[in-house]
């Protein structure tokens, strides 16, 4: 299994309650096809670099996770899907 990060930013207007439910939707596809969280992080709100679909500020997390190369593009498959995803980004680690 390769190591890899990915930070995603939650839509703001994603209420208390639907944000662990949403991250954990995202941290599923990782575990349920066989990989493994290594790290998470809640960074919180804050304000974005460059506004994107008019919003100025987003909910930014942070995955630090082990897992085969056909996990990364169903986790990426998902973020593209999903609309409450404002911008994500998956890099692979170096060993």
């Amino acid at each position: 299994m390769r190591k890899y990060e990915t930070m995603f930013i939650l839509n703001i207007g994603l209420s208390k309650e639907q944000l662990p439910e949403k991250v954990e939707r995202f941290t599923n596809v990782i575990t349920s096809n066989g990989g493994q969280v290594d790290k998470f992080s809640e960074w919180g709100k804050r304000r974005l670099a460059y506004e994107v679909n008019k919003q100025r500020e987003g909910y930014y997390f942070l995955v630090n996770f082990s897992a085969e190369p056909t996990v990364v593009k169903e986790l990426e498959r998902i973020f593209r899907i999903s609309e409450d995803v404002v911008r994500y980004l998956i890099v692979r680690l170096d060993d």
